[in-house]
């Protein structure tokens, strides 16, 4: 199969492959976490909490704390990365990805073959921002949920202390402020011309390019869970880069929107179905 066949493998990876691997943000997931919010603000997903309009900032860090954490420290409940490790990791791979969870780290990657172009749950920025450095968040987001009554267990999984309903709202004096000018902290997250590329942003961005460059042969674009909410970082690319280069093939595999442009057709597969059972059924190949 073209995988076996491959030199090289670049791996682009969207929201469809976390959604494969468990990290929903609505239903069982959703309730088990954040059924208090639900009740009292109405919104019925973790996306939509994001953009609640809450009172004060100790309550917006009440949610954000709980979204953070479930999405970025716990483990996904599925193996789906781990299952798409077995799958490259002899192989010469990059990973390029919009995802924001950690997923690939968490799984075992190589660090140095990750360029998360869009930022990262784990990092918190100046919201002005004052100056161009980011800051890792694990230890002040532990105490912001040990705070709202969560107790962390094994794999960072959280649990209500002593069986009590949490707090919904953080101390004040756990807000996250900048450490140079003293306004809000927030997440590093690509929405706005805000957005901090710092320096390990750069570096992964220049180890992409050159492995992009020093690789022309037989190359495998693999493209998992791609939408089209920003389709030029990996899916217009992708499609470029395999036109222009005769030995390259490029797989797709999404839930619905599995397909490619008619020039590259004959050197495609595109898969329209859950991408863990593809790459369970790829594995036992």
């Amino acid at each position: 199969m073209a995988l076996d066949e491959a030199d090289a493998v670049v791996i682009g990876a969207g929201a469809g492959l976390s959604t494969s691997a468990g990290f929903v943000y609505c239903g069982a997931r959703f309730e088990t976490y954040f059924s208090d919010f639900e009740q009292k603000y109405g919104f019925k997903d973790m996306y939509s909490g994001g953009f609640y309009p809450y009172s004060a900032p100790e309550a917006f860090w009440g949610f954000w704390c709980r979204n953070i954490w479930v999405n970025r420290y716990m483990k996904a409940p599925k193996p789906v990365y781990e299952t798409l490790l077995k799958l490259v990791s002899d192989k010469d791979y990059f990973v390029l990805t919009t995802n924001v969870d950690h997923c690939f780290q968490k799984a075992g990657f190589d660090k140095k073959r990750l360029f998360y172009t869009q930022g990262d749950y784990g990092l918190f920025q100046c919201s002005v921002p004052c100056h161009q450095k980011t800051y890792d968040n694990q230890d002040m987001v532990r105490r912001m949920i040990e705070s709202e009554g969560w107790l962390i267990g094994r794999v960072n999984e959280i649990t209500p202390s002593e069986g009590k309903q949490p707090l919904m709202m953080i101390p004040t004096d756990l807000l996250p402020v900048c450490p140079v000018c003293g306004k809000p902290l927030t997440l590093n997250l690509r929405s706005d011309d805000t957005f901090v590329e710092d320096e390990g942003w750069h570096k992964a961005s220049e180890r992409y390019r050159n492995f992009l460059e020093t690789h022309d042969g037989r190359i495998l674009f693999l493209e998992l869970g791609v939408g089209f909410n920003t389709p030029v970082i990996i899916k217009y690319p992708f499609w470029n880069m395999t036109m222009e280069n005769p030995d390259a093939f490029y797989a797709c595999l999404n839930y619905g929107e599995a397909f490619c442009p008619e020039q590259i057709s004959g050197r495609s597969i595109c898969i329209d179905g859950d991408i863990g059972k593809t790459l369970n059924d790829l594995e036992k190949c």
